[in-house]
């Protein structure tokens, strides 16, 4: 089972040295400690482990030291910032673990963003060595890169020349959309194995800075400081993130506030909800947790039933304060649940809310089911208990309307009703009452409004068919149905380019017996089917 929550004091591969408002992260892979098979990480190349350690030390860091404002990404090894993925790894991995990991690593890049947008925090890659691949790819994400001249260090994108395959962590996205490399450069680039040095990757704007051996300690510590400078953070307390409390089974896992009950071809994924300050803070990280742990550990569950369970006037007190955040810790919480959210909206599994007497989706958690792909809500009452409880009902809040956007920029509720502004309209005019499921329907909030004898037989029908029809159509499908509207550059990474690397990592030029990931550093070259499809 793959361990997701990992404190600092765990790390096998990064070293994390604070200073002031200064955090530097020293990238020191442990060649021996592979997330699994028996491959070598060699050249500070990373795999699955790697890249679950940065992502914590990013969260640790925006939560747990309010006083940093910059980190510094940079090597501990002579010669080497970052080798990108490990090809040992991805030659080796199934399918869906390759397109996991990539999944992975672009939302830890994406967090890096954020963490700079949002949080106010600075990054900076010193690259004091050579860097390729996934360690270009990871410098790509910070705000400034400050690139050592050696005449040998050189930056690169070697993945189509030399493994047949794309950049996976949104390197050609960011190339042009972000960094404005002119297309032309763009494409010598990215078929350049050998890379980009000094003065021609300053020129063409693949990186901001240049800085000679001698003085590269000292150019690091002028530019952090000057990030630093540059930005406003929100200072508050420090957040203790204590490990999570979980427990694991073949048919469960659970945690405090949440439970997902797994099964052959679906699982159910339940909420629940009470007055306790920590709920807000907590059930974000189990939520994520579990998600990360569905995605790698269950690849064969194509179905998540979106549950939740407690009271709507708990829910609402928790959503006030995600809605308005009034310190370090509450900004920080608020942030995660919409990185968390996306991570949902991410997933490729069919969604499925069902609403039902005793459910509490409001404001945050009705997110939950506007990201769902359809919404069940059952009208009326389970008539066959001995004291049945109330019907169900949905909430608007203001959370549903603005604070927690997609990857597209766009809320789940306008994604919902793409194109229909007379809806949406009537919809901010629900906002703050309570609908039944007759009334939600109405609104265009739900999907289908079964009764009491049709319930558990809606929901059946529905699973069974999801687990006929073809997962690889059923994600492509969903992928488009969620993400409309305009695109960002988020959206071209998961939904342009993690389409098109999903499709070649199937293909033999890359993973074949004799293709490019397989034959890579055996000293033969791969055999292309040269033909264009």
């Amino acid at each position: 089972m793959t361990e997701f929550d990992q404190p600092p004091n765990s790390f096998r591969h990064w070293n994390i040295e604070l200073e002031g408002a200064i955090a530097t992260f020293h990238l020191q892979v442990d060649s021996n400690a592979p997330a699994f098979g028996k491959y070598e990480l060699k050249l500070n190349s990373y795999d699955i482990g790697v890249d679950i350690e940065l992502a914590n030390a990013i969260r640790y860091i925006r939560f747990s030291n309010p006083e940093i404002k910059c980190v510094v990404i940079t090597s501990a090894l002579d010669g080497t910032f970052c080798a990108g993925a490990n090809i040992r790894m991805l030659a080796a991995a199934d399918h869906s673990h390759k397109i996991n990991f990539c999944k992975f690593t672009n939302e830890t890049r994406l967090e890096m963003e954020e963490a700079s947008q949002h949080s106010g925090i600075r990054f900076l890659a010193a690259i004091n060595g050579a860097c390729s691949g996934g360690g270009y790819e990871l410098a790509l994400a910070c705000d400034h890169i400050l690139l050592i001249d050696d005449r040998q260090t050189a930056v690169s994108l070697p993945e189509v020349p030399l493994l047949g395959v794309l950049p996976g962590t949104g390197g050609l996205t960011r190339l042009i959309d972000k960094r404005h490399v002119r297309r032309d450069r763009a494409d010598v680039f990215a078929t350049k194995a050998e890379g980009v040095l000094g003065e021609e990757a300053l020129e063409w704007g693949l990186v901001d800075e240049l800085a000679k051996p001698s003085n590269f300690a000292d150019a690091v510590s002028a530019r952090a400081h000057s990030l630093v400078a540059d930005t406003n953070r929100i200072e508050g307390t420090p957040v203790d993130l204590s490990p999570l409390n979980v427990e694991v089974s073949d048919q469960q896992i659970s945690y405090r506030w949440v439970d997902l009950k797994l099964f052959d071809r679906y699982a159910e994924l339940k909420i629940s909800v009470d007055q306790s300050s920590a709920w807000r803070l907590q059930t974000a990280r189990e939520l994520d947790d579990a998600l990360c742990r569905l995605r790698f550990d269950f690849p064969q569950i194509g179905t998540l039933i979106l549950q939740t369970e407690g009271r709507v006037e708990d829910v609402l007190v928790h959503d006030a304060q995600l809605h308005s955040p009034a310190d370090h810790e509450q900004h920080e919480t608020a942030l995660l649940w919409k990185r968390c959210l996306s991570r949902l909206d991410l997933t490729s599994k069919t969604l499925v809310a069902a609403i039902e007497p005793g459910s509490c989706f409001t404001g945050i958690l009705f997110e939950l089911a506007l990201a769902a792909d359809r919404t069940y809500m059952l009208d009326g009452c389970f008539e066959d208990e001995e004291q049945p409880l109330p019907p169900a009902v949905i909430r608007l809040t203001a959370t549903n309307f603005g604070a927690m956007p997609m990857a597209n920029d766009l809320t789940r509720l306008a994604s919902r009703l793409w194109g229909n502004e007379g809806t949406l309209a009537q919809a901010a005019e629900l906002k703050n009452s309570d609908l039944i499921a007759a009334q939600a329907l109405a609104a265009g909030l739900v999907t289908i409004t079964p009764d009491d004898l049709d319930w558990a037989d809606e929901l059946r029908l529905f699973v069974e068919e999801r687990c006929s029809f073809s997962p690889d159509a059923l994600t492509a499908m969903e992928t488009n149905h969620r993400f409309c509207g305009p695109e960002t550059m988020a959206t071209k990474i998961f939904g342009r380019l993690s389409a098109w690397q999903n499709w070649i990592f199937t293909r033999p030029n890359a993973s074949g017996p004799d293709g490019a990931l397989q034959r890579y550093g055996t000293g033969s070259r791969p055999d292309f089917d040269n033909y264009r499809t």
